[in-house]
């Protein structure tokens, strides 16, 4: 064998995560089942029923929600109402609009610690400060940060997926989307029972199954939510969720 085949075959095996990555299709195991929700997010009444949690505001420009949070004054978390089932493919499109700093993530599974629904008039008021969401007792969920580039960490780009509450980092393999990046990115979000899978346009950044042991039961059903830190300011629009189709 030629030397140039041998280092080839070498440094594949060295960063398999290179070609595993790379062009992938999305969804090449999971179908789309029924529609369960959809939202343009183009106009105010669009998110009527939403809930802000933080000083975010939305604003609504070209059939786009930009949010981002007035001179920058803290994070915020903003809920779709409703709850979703334990099997799901959800999409969204997004881009940033400032690129100097920024964070987004997405909440999931959101329930409360005894199947209550996370906006139970009895669970403390939230205002948008992190721990309140991965550390809390009254309720758990699973979020992606899929845009890392905060002030307090500058240029991560790794993708986290964390089990919450604890606030427990389960998987870290791939960059979301580039820091710098001005582009229109699709996300595509897959929750199979255990098995959470994400996408970056066509790149796979996250793959990871619960085993439901070590840090508890699998999280079934619940809300999604997106999660800004204060310096971001995307902007978002066609958000779809559909049943997993088996």
């Amino acid at each position: 064998m030629k030397p140039y085949i041998i280092s080839f075959l070498f440094l594949a095996t060295l960063f398999p995560a290179i070609n595993h990555v790379q062009g992938q299709n999305p969804l090449p195991d999971f179908k789309k089942g029924g529609l369960l929700y959809q939202n343009s997010l183009a106009s105010k009444n669009d998110v009527a029923d939403w809930k802000m949690e933080g000083p975010g505001v939305t604003e609504f420009k070209d059939a786009w929600m930009e949010m981002y949070s007035p001179d920058e004054k803290f994070h915020h978390v903003f809920w779709c109402p409703k709850d979703f089932p334990g099997g799901f493919v959800a999409e969204w499109e997004l881009q940033n609009l400032e690129t100097d700093a920024g964070l987004c993530i997405v909440f999931f599974a959101a329930k409360g610690e005894n199947g209550e629904d996370i906006f139970n008039p009895t669970f403390p008021k939230r205002d948008g400060t992190f721990n309140q969401y991965t550390k809390s007792k009254y309720f758990n969920n699973y979020h992606i940060s899929y845009y890392a580039n905060g002030r307090d960490d500058p240029g991560r780009e790794i993708s986290h997926l964390r089990k919450n509450k604890g606030f427990n980092l389960v998987q870290q393999l791939y960059p979301g989307i580039p820091v710098k990046s001005t582009d229109i990115h699709k996300i595509t979000l897959v929750k199979d029972g255990p098995h959470i899978v994400m996408f970056v346009d066509e790149r796979k950044i996250i793959d990871w199954i619960d085993d439901g042991k070590k840090y508890g039961p699998v999280l079934d059903g619940g809300k999604i939510a997106f999660r800004q830190m204060q310096w971001t300011h995307f902007r978002y629009r066609n958000f779809k969720v559909w049943e997993l189709n088996k």
